[in-house]
């Protein structure tokens, strides 16, 4: 925001309050109340008052304040935001991103516990990436301010509290390419936000048991690195998919039919997916860890496909 003064941010309590989970701390004090606009609770609203302003030349970066609540913009960002750009004839561009806490979080109940990225993956127009990391978080919104084309940042609820140094000096990450994060040869698993959690804990277990898993973070939820994908794919010949997204239509499903498309020769065993399962989550804390992917699901199923 200091070196590019279309840059603007918008939503409810993003100004004084710092936001939510306080992702916009200190930012109203530093370049004022336009600039980090505290918005009504009208997420159709401010949304498509954001995508009016990318169409005039600024760069918005909209929150909502729990992503479940953006499927009140969901005409918005589909029909404005993603399909502008085609729809004008390419007159406009929509450089806008949209962002903001979503994912299972500590018994936030049903509504609050929304996974937008199996609603948003087929919108035409849209980029869609998640970070995992206060390194990838930097990158990848740096990335995404800079785009010129609409991008949706999913940030998960419970990665806030995460600390790591990160360089002093400029970087920017490119929102079309995953991140490898742990080489091996047995099993290629692919994985994006806090579920990279659950699989680097599982992963050490595996270790334990003789066997070596390659992690990838996806990151880029659309389109999908499938170049890196590919590469794990060649060398390993086994893929396990571990997601917090819903089994039916999420991005594991969208990701097993990508990976079936290309790499089918070079599979030595069916692709497993882990998901969450299709009910919505309960608010009670045992019934809330049942509905999502545990690290000893993904040791057990590492197990039966290196078998």
């Amino acid at each position: 925001m200091k070196e590019d003064p279309t840059v603007c941010v918008f939503g409810e309590d993003v100004g004084h309050y710092g936001g939510s989970y306080k992702v916009t701390k200190g930012l109203a004090e530093m370049f004022g109340d336009l600039r980090v606009l505290d918005t009504p609770i009208a997420e159709n609203s401010f949304t498509g008052m954001g995508v009016g302003a990318a169409m005039k030349g600024l760069r918005p970066v909209v929150e909502g304040m729990n992503m479940g609540f953006l499927l009140l913009a969901y005409n918005q960002i589909s029909n404005n935001c993603g399909m502008l750009h085609y729809t004008s004839g390419g007159q406009f561009k929509i450089p806008i991103v949209i962002r903001g806490p979503g994912g299972v979080g500590r018994q936030l109940g049903a509504e609050h516990s929304q996974r937008l990225e199996s609603y948003f993956q087929s919108i035409p127009g849209l980029q869609m990436v998640a970070c995992s990391t206060p390194y990838n978080a930097k990158g990848l919104m740096k990335a995404a301010i800079r785009s010129e084309n609409p991008v949706v940042l999913f940030e998960h609820v419970l990665l806030y509290n995460l600390k790591e140094k990160i360089p002093d000096e400029e970087y920017v990450l490119c929102l079309e390419e995953a991140e490898m994060v742990r080489p091996g040869e047995h099993v290629t698993i692919l994985t994006y936000s806090r579920m990279r959690y659950h699989v680097m804990q599982a992963a050490k277990t595996l270790v334990n048991k003789g066997y070596d898993p390659e992690v990838i973070d996806i990151r880029s939820l659309k389109p999908f690195d499938l170049h890196t994908i590919g590469n794990s794919i060649k060398k390993t010949h086994r893929v396990l998919i571990v997601e917090e997204c819903m089994r039916t239509g999420g991005i594991g499903a969208s990701l097993r039919s990508a990976i079936i498309d290309n790499f089918w020769d070079y599979l030595d065993a069916p692709i497993m997916c882990l998901s969450s399962q299709d009910v919505p989550t309960p608010y009670a804390a045992p019934l809330e860890d049942a509905t999502v992917v545990q690290p000893a699901q993904i040791v057990a199923a590492v197990e039966q496909i290196c078998q």
